[in-house]
């Protein structure tokens, strides 16, 4: 029997990937390979519609999931040998393949054990339906980490009437889109009822059976039956231990998503860490969903193209949140930028974008409720235009908010 192509990962990588491989000629086999029992499903509605109570599970449901592949669900990948192309499964199996695509994704980072009980992390959609079912009891939270996925989980637990503490050691929320941004959404937080302590770390939990408090390294407890956990994740690359593969940071592939020193094994999604030009040819890997989405399909149609015809993946990152009634969008890569600076926004300043620059030049846009303008940046950031090309086309856009601020 001919070897299949393997997919290890059946999130949403995955599942883009193997919807490219079919929309092609290749009429070979495909096994997906995935340690959650579940088909694939969205992740963004985990820390927001779904925890709210506004999506049901099934409503998660990637479409297009009735694809001619093989479901290999609940089952984890232990070890790769590509001298021999084999995958190792759990349970000892061996499974050969001809190409390879690695899209494991990230775990939530956890707190060392041992816990109280009531101390969770957000990843999964059982982790998000257990949280829920938590929420219903009207807990005082306190959600550690003040990223995307904590403000999310803080927005929403406030719109349920929760008490809701966050706490982070960084002085400003979203730490990754730069201070500008991480200002608003403190004051949005602030403007519903969040009580957020920034600038000071955790030292522990106490509680014995269930939490009782978050205690702070300043000295401070904060009570709370409920404690979520979000400091990011982890690249799942442990399994690739002794595979031979590049695996700082995750798994480090080409312009074409090969992995280094290899011929058949690609990457995608939250673990491929691959050089791109708007970081001026240095590793970036990216944990969103656009990229996740855009990147398995590339990836994809590169694994199956001939070295010669394999094109870079250059595609510009685009994220999103929607925290309350504000949604906050980036396109680019704000953690570049030298500079923040506002490029439109209407008179009452309910929505803006602010243009992140390094060099003289546009790495970043930053959208709050100007969800019909991003596309406008996202279009132009490939080039890294001059910022100063940027400021006269927004100012010659007919599109462009109403007497908006364009920065000089």
């Amino acid at each position: 029997m001919a070897r299949p192509i393997v997919i290890v990962g059946a999130s949403l990588a995955g599942l883009r990937a193997a919807q490219a491989i079919r929309k092609t000629d290749h009429d070979g086999r495909v096994v997906v390979v995935g340690d959650e029992p579940h088909l694939p499903y969205t992740r963004p509605p985990l820390s927001k519609e779904l925890l709210a109570g506004a999506h049901e599970a099934e409503q998660c449901a990637l479409p297009n999931r009735e694809i001619d592949v093989e479901w290999r669900l609940g089952t984890t990948a232990t070890g790769l040998d590509p001298a021999r192309r084999e995958l190792e499964l759990d349970g000892g199996e061996r499974l050969a393949y001809d190409r390879l695509l690695i899209a494991t994704g990230a775990r939530a980072r956890t707190w060392p054990a041992p816990l109280p009980a009531g101390v969770v992390v957000l990843r999964g959609l059982d982790d998000a339906l257990a949280l829920r079912a938590a929420f219903d009891g009207n807990p005082k939270l306190a959600v550690v980490g003040a990223g995307f996925v904590g403000c999310e989980v803080a927005a929403t637990a406030r719109s349920r009437g929760l008490d809701v503490t966050v706490i982070d050691i960084a002085p400003l929320p979203m730490t990754a889109l730069g201070p500008a941004v991480g200002e608003r959404c403190a004051a949005l937080h602030r403007e519903r009822g969040v009580d957020l302590r920034l600038g000071t770390g955790v030292a522990g939990f106490e509680g014995g059976e269930r939490l009782t408090a978050v205690t702070l390294a300043d000295g401070t407890r904060v009570e709370a039956d409920l404690a979520v956990v979000a400091l990011g994740a982890i690249p799942n690359t442990e399994w690739l231990q002794g595979s031979g593969l590049d695996l700082q940071p995750g798994v480090v592939c080409d312009a074409t998503l090969l992995a280094s020193g290899t011929d058949d094994v690609f990457a995608a999604g939250d673990l491929a860490a691959w050089p791109h030009p708007l970081a001026d040819g240095e590793t970036i890997r990216i944990e969103h969903w656009t990229n996740a989405a855009e990147q398995g399909a590339a990836a994809a149609r590169n694994l199956l193209a001939p070295p010669a015809e394999r094109t870079p993946y250059e595609a510009v990152p685009y994220f999103w949140t929607d925290q309350y009634d504000v949604k906050i969008q980036s396109v680019g890569l704000p953690a570049r930028a030298e500079r923040v600076t506002v490029l439109e926004a209407t008179p009452e300043g309910d929505r803006l974008v602010l243009g992140g620059e390094r060099d003289g030049r546009l790495v970043a846009a930053i959208g709050f409720n100007a969800a019909r303008r991003l596309p406008f940046y996202r279009g132009r950031l490939a080039a890294r235009p001059p910022i100063e090309e940027v400021v006269a086309a927004v100012r010659a856009d007919e599109k462009a908010f109403g007497d908006p601020k364009v920065a000089a």
